[in-house]
């Protein structure tokens, strides 16, 4: 089964690429890999909240948007790959986290790029990671992914 097929299976689309908010590139072929910038849940051009997680945004709220900010990773670097299918897997996904001072269960909410890399890759999916706490992010995010991912 190709990705775009298991993305099909999954009732996913790819998102069109979000437009770069400063000076920056999407994504970059660095051979065998592609590397995105830090991607928000950007989901119509719009974050569907804004905030910390522990304050106004809840960590089950975070959880799917690290997961809408994974996909449009993904759309990142499947326009640099020429193609989802040129994508075989992920390498290491970093996730910042916007927090409220007393919250610390950041792994969490980063399992939501996690789980859906697993989701469409399988073993494939499997990579390091780390999830990064933070004051804040641009636009008021309560979340930013980024992404290596392995070429087929």
């Amino acid at each position: 089964m190709t990705i775009s097929q298991r993305l099909n299976e999954l009732g996913l689309d790819l998102p069109p690429v979000a437009a770069p908010v400063a000076a920056y590139v999407p994504a970059k072929n660095t051979g065998a890999t592609i590397r995105t910038s830090g991607q928000l849940p950007l989901v119509d051009g719009a974050l569907p909240a804004t905030g910390k997680v522990g304050a106004s945004v809840t960590p089950d709220s975070a959880y799917n948007y690290a997961r809408i900010a994974a996909l449009n990773a993904l759309a990142a670097a499947a326009d640099i790959a020429g193609g989802l299918d040129q994508i075989s897997g992920t390498e290491h996904v970093t996730v910042f986290i916007a927090s409220a001072p007393d919250f610390t269960d950041q792994p969490a909410v980063a399992n939501g790029a996690s789980d859906l890399f697993g989701d469409i890759f399988g073993d494939a999916g499997l990579h390091t990671r780390s999830a990064v706490g933070v004051a804040v992010l641009p636009l008021d995010a309560p979340v930013e992914v980024e992404v290596v991912f392995t070429l087929a």
